[in-house]
């Protein structure tokens, strides 16, 4: 039996050959070849449009170059300066006696017992971070007998370090809390504005700084808090204002929290440098606790930056004090929500840091004696900075310098003695007149105090 023809094979040979077929490939070819060379080019009175990534023009041409951070922007000039003597004291970052960074040695401990668990593994976190890490930081600012931990009204999550945790927060308030405007001090740290508004907040400020006396402007921030819209969000530094180095007394502090709760304003805490102020991890969380032991809700934001020295590590917690379990359960569900479009969930190595240090007594114990160090080293700073400016008979009152707290002074300098500052001494500092004290040391001390001298006496 003879097989049968394929039919299909000598229809496409039949078709190849068919010189009307080989005319039509002729004119694709050539069409599809004159595209190629030139794009714009017409065929059978069609075009075919360009995609604008496809042109030799960038589609971002028309951006301006952005201005650098007013607090970043202080380093990259800094790093151009080929001085000798160059001192940067814009950047919040502790630094050593010798001007280097310091890695804590509990730290350097942990990281190597975490090196050395073989069980351990890179797999993704849960969307609220590791477990431990939020129980133990929740006890860390609220106090391990905190009625609101111990009735399970706290909802804690890790985020990316404070800067995160602010920005979360202030997504979940722009989304689920009936007043969208939040107060912030006059002045603040610079990031503050902008992660409230872009999370979807208006931006209001209350008066706080007083430059004639260099201290709290008292009146003016009970006058502006007064007259706030119930129901209002006010952001608190709960210890070491940034950047003023001025912070409430406890009584102040009471009566601030009395004017919130009368008002019904919701506060939202700030807390970036527990321990690192006073040297003392529970006096530091007095103003938090105070505002909890009412009963109260509130947010903190929460940051390991500046107390563990995890700057690169971006570890930081927001918690949230609501009126009951049930409330706080539903808190954490919706704060999932924020946070699964926006990083999806945190990183496991800085977090497991913190909570290996916070669990284990004698890992804690040797943290606070290192935390102790480093407060005091900054405490030290003011007194030398004082001394020396009183010694060469610097003009005013420089008492601000030994009464202001934490990381960082308010000189009072403006902006144009700051200028002087950096064109004649090579030091670097904001315009505003704001210095990192852990930037200090007692070799640059004395430079810099002659500096602020011939800013003052000539500037």
């Amino acid at each position: 039996m003879r097989p049968q023809s394929n039919t299909t094979t000598t229809t496409n040979i039949n078709t190849f050959s068919d010189p009307s077929f080989s005319s039509s490939i002729h004119r694709r070819i050539t069409t599809l070849s004159n595209h190629l060379l030139n794009p714009h080019m017409a065929s059978d009175n069609q075009s075919i449009s360009v995609s604008p990534t496809a042109s030799s023009h960038s589609v971002f041409a028309h951006l301006l170059p952005a201005p650098e951070d007013p607090i970043l922007g202080v380093t990259v000039a800094y790093n151009k300066d080929p001085s000798p003597v160059k001192l940067n004291l814009g950047v919040g970052a502790y630094r050593t006696e010798e001007g280097k960074p310091l890695v804590l040695n509990v730290v350097r401990r942990v990281e190597q017992q975490l090196v050395n668990e073989a069980s351990r593994n890179k797999e993704y976190l849960p969307i609220v971070g590791v477990a431990d890490f939020n129980k133990l930081s929740a006890r860390l600012i609220f106090g391990a007998d905190s009625p609101a931990i111990q009735e399970n009204r706290v909802t804690t999550v890790q985020c990316l370090s404070g800067t995160g945790s602010l920005r979360v927060g202030g997504e979940f308030l722009a989304r689920h809390y009936h007043e969208r405007t939040i107060y912030i001090p006059q002045p603040t740290w610079g990031n503050h504005p902008k992660i409230f508004t872009l999370a979807g907040l208006s931006v209001k400020s209350y008066r706080y700084y007083a430059p004639a006396t260099r201290g709290l402007d008292f009146e003016g921030l009970l006058e502006d808090l007064g007259s706030a819209p119930s129901g209002s969000i006010v952001l608190l530094h709960a210890c070491a204002h940034n950047p003023t180095g001025v912070d409430p007394t406890p009584e102040q502090w009471e009566t601030i929290r009395q004017l919130l709760r009368s008002k019904a304003l919701l506060p939202f805490f700030d807390s970036a440098y527990q321990g690192f102020a006073s040297g003392s991890l529970d006096i530091d969380a007095q103003a938090v606790r105070l505002f909890v032991a009412d009963g109260g809700e509130l947010l903190l934001a929460q940051s390991y930056a500046k107390n563990m020295g995890l700057y690169g590590e971006r570890v930081g917690a927001l918690s949230i004090v609501s009126k009951s379990a049930d409330v706080a359960s539903r808190v954490e569900s919706q704060v999932k929500l924020v946070v699964r479009p926006m990083y999806s969930n945190p990183p496991i190595h800085g977090a497991s840091i913190v909570a290996a240090i916070l669990r284990d007594s004698d890992l804690y114990n040797e943290w606070t004696i290192e935390l102790k160090a480093m407060a005091d080293r900054i405490i030290t700073m003011r007194q030398q900075l004082f001394d020396a400016l009183q010694s060469r008979g610097t003009p005013g009152d420089w008492s601000h310098i030994i009464k202001q707290i934490g990381m960082f002074t308010f000189t009072g300098l403006n902006a144009e003695q700051v200028s002087f500052l950096t064109k004649e001494y090579h030091i670097y500092l904001t315009s505003d007149g704001r210095i990192s004290m852990a930037g200090l040391s007692s070799r640059t001390v004395p430079h810099l105090a002659d500096a602020i001298h011939a800013a003052v006496t000539t500037v």
